[in-house]
């Protein structure tokens, strides 16, 4: 048995191939849309616009680009009027916190004269002899209570500087890197791990209930406020800076410094002289009995 033949198919002429289409040289050969040939067929068979016509759209425009600068004419007056003041309102501000800082600065001047006139008081009181008395300085020196002179080291940070804007060749505005409460944090606990016997943040005296935190951008030393560039002043042995700089905090200070452009430099000095902190709150004891109950 034969197999069967297969299906006839016609032999394939020059006049039956079909193209794909080439989008590209349609493209190049005829780069108008065809809707904005018909628009432009349209209007020939219509003829031109009447007179009026054209006149009326003029007119519409010119009443339009008035309208436009008038509002904007109007908005920029209101603009201008209030410009003043908003400036009045900053300067008031900004007199209000120079006003409250030159207050606090009184009422800290007046406190450490205040601290020395009890101080004074104390060993009167006392009515020991020196050794008792320079026990009395030693402890007041150990926790601030007492202003404090000696060798030390500086550790100085401050902000990344401003970024230049290329086209003006001025600082741009842009938000850049800052020291934050951390920072400061950890500096102040290498120095203490190293030796120092006294700390002060751009004069703020530490002691051991200090507080060293952050509100918005600003870094608060015992809720007053320090900026940058800061300088934290630390009291100790002469091999102090060394030490710090081979400690962790240091470490992590210089990768910082490297990876977001901080400043940071340490430097020893001869002599420091460290504030007073803020006296510490009055604790008031009370003698109990002898079963351990207070009277």
């Amino acid at each position: 048995m034969n197999p069967p033949d297969p299906p006839r198919q016609d032999p394939v002429t020059p006049d039956d191939r079909q193209y794909a289409p080439n989008f590209l040289l349609v493209l190049f050969s005829n780069p108008l849309d065809p809707g904005y040939a018909d628009a432009a067929a349209a209007r020939a068979r219509s003829g031109p616009k009447p007179r009026w016509s054209r006149v009326a759209g003029a007119i519409a425009r010119t009443v339009t680009l008035v309208v436009v600068g008038f509002l904007l004419a109007i908005a920029y007056r209101a603009a201008v009027a209030d410009e003043p003041e908003r400036t009045r309102a900053h300067a008031g501000l900004v007199q209000e916190v120079k006003t409250g800082q030159a207050s606090t600065d009184e009422l800290q001047a007046r406190a450490d004269v205040l601290r020395g006139q009890v101080t004074d008081a104390q060993a009167q009181a006392l009515g020991g002899g020196p050794a008792e008395l320079r026990a009395l300085r030693e402890q007041q020196a150990a926790v601030g209570l007492v202003a404090v002179t000696g060798p030390g080291v500086v550790v100085r940070v401050s902000d990344a500087p401003a970024l230049i804007d290329p086209t003006t060749g001025k600082p741009s505005g842009a938000e850049v890197s800052r020291v934050l409460d951390v920072d400061l944090q950890s500096i102040v606990n290498g120095l203490w791990a190293t030796g120092a016997e006294a700390i002060a943040i751009n004069g703020q005296r530490l002691t051991s209930t200090s507080t060293i935190r952050t509100a918005g951008n600003t870094v608060l030393v015992d809720f007053r406020p320090v900026t940058s560039p800061y300088e934290v002043s630390a009291i100790g042995p002469a091999e102090m800076e060394k030490d710090f700089k081979n400690s962790a905090a240091a470490a992590a200070m210089n990768d910082l410094a490297n990876k977001y452009a901080l400043g940071f430099s340490t430097r020893t000095e001869r002599s420091l002289t460290l504030p007073a902190a803020p006296g510490a709150p009055l604790a008031y004891a009370h003698p109990v009995t002898e079963s351990g109950a207070p009277r």
